[in-house]
């Protein structure tokens, strides 16, 4: 796939390499800047030098905070006093109402009725006032549009927000700071925040590195998508991976679509073989969703891959209901 370069490009995306700079100095001191790790056995089940970005070490527990935090903290005062609402399974929620909580200002957050109880607890420890809604995303967007009709709260989108896009591409540049030469990075896809911020961040600072995006089989837009060439939507998810289940936005889709190289789909039992591998040769805490990339990476498809040694792996989350554990 041609690599674009963002240099040549800049306004036609969300987000610039200056917008993720500029995030990473809001979120300095804010949030934590996570660490990097390595594991001899998952090198060598891989066959390449792994590196692994802990966002589930970040505040809330995942990297959702910097988006959310990005996108609120940049709220002029008079905007921050209505308060801010937002959609989200989980992550996005508890950034969004933890960022408001710091401000002093309230929220307002949607979460489908079959959120995972530790994230649901979670929000609500943030002191925001939830509302339940069926789980589909028209349900979630009409929820949506009521409730900041009625509060005049500002909507902080889950991933099609550029300031979110911005803040989660701060994740990427901590990795190429720390690890210099990464020949490729990897990160799971849901909306496509995460990746979209994780390819201008790349592409500006190693624009030889390959990007790959992790999904799971069950819920596989943006795979789909990517091989059509055109955007098109989430239809039935039906997977384990419950922060991945919505679609992609206009903006992540205009950034994937001319940065990734591929994207590669799994199974749910290989993410959740995956995600117990990380718990028992890490000793750390992912969910499943964050176990997508690592199901990619161990998979015969993309071993066969050549020409790469280190690759960097973007570990989203560890918010997981230990009382229902998949294995």
């Amino acid at each position: 796939m041609m690599v674009v370069c963002l240099h040549t490009l800049m306004g036609k995306y969300a987000a610039s390499i200056d917008d993720v700079r500029s995030a990473a100095k809001r979120i300095k001191g804010v949030g934590h800047r996570t660490p990097v790790l390595t594991n001899n056995t998952l090198n060598q089940m891989a066959g390449r030098n792994l590196f692994f970005k802990c966002e589930n070490f970040q505040k809330i527990g995942a990297f959702k905070f910097r988006g959310g935090w990005n996108a609120v903290s940049i709220l002029d005062d008079d905007e921050a006093s209505k308060g801010v609402c937002t959609h989200s399974s989980g992550n996005h929620a508890q950034a969004v109402a933890y960022a408001a909580m710091m401000r002093g200002i309230p929220s307002y957050i949607v979460m489908p009725n079959n959120a995972p109880e530790v994230k649901l607890n979670a929000v609500k420890g943030y002191k925001a006032e939830i509302t339940l809604c069926e789980p589909t995303l028209e349900a979630r967007r009409t929820t949506l549009e009521k409730i900041a009709k009625k509060t005049g709260a500002t909507v902080i989108h889950p991933f099609n927000n550029p300031d979110v896009i911005a803040g989660q591409g701060t994740a990427a540049l901590e990795l190429i700071e720390d690890i210099e030469d990464l020949d490729a990075i990897i990160a799971p896809i849901g909306g496509g925040g995460l990746m979209s911020g994780t390819c201008v961040a790349t592409h500006s600072l190693l624009p030889n590195a390959k990007l790959y995006g992790a999904e799971p089989k069950g819920a596989d837009d943006a795979y789909r998508s990517l091989k059509e060439g055109r955007m098109l939507p989430q239809e039935n998810p039906d997977t384990i991976c419950d922060g991945l289940l919505t679609s992609l936005g206009e903006n992540t889709w205009n950034i994937l679509k001319d940065h990734l190289d591929a994207i590669y789909t799994v199974t749910d039992d290989e993410v959740i073989k995956a995600m117990r591998l990380i718990w028992e040769r890490m000793k750390i805490i992912i969910e499943p969703s964050c176990a997508t990339p690592v199901a990619v990476v161990l998979s015969d498809q993309f071993k066969a891959l050549e020409g790469m040694e280190n690759i960097g792996i973007i570990l989203t989350g560890g918010n997981v209901d230990l009382s229902k554990l998949p294995f």
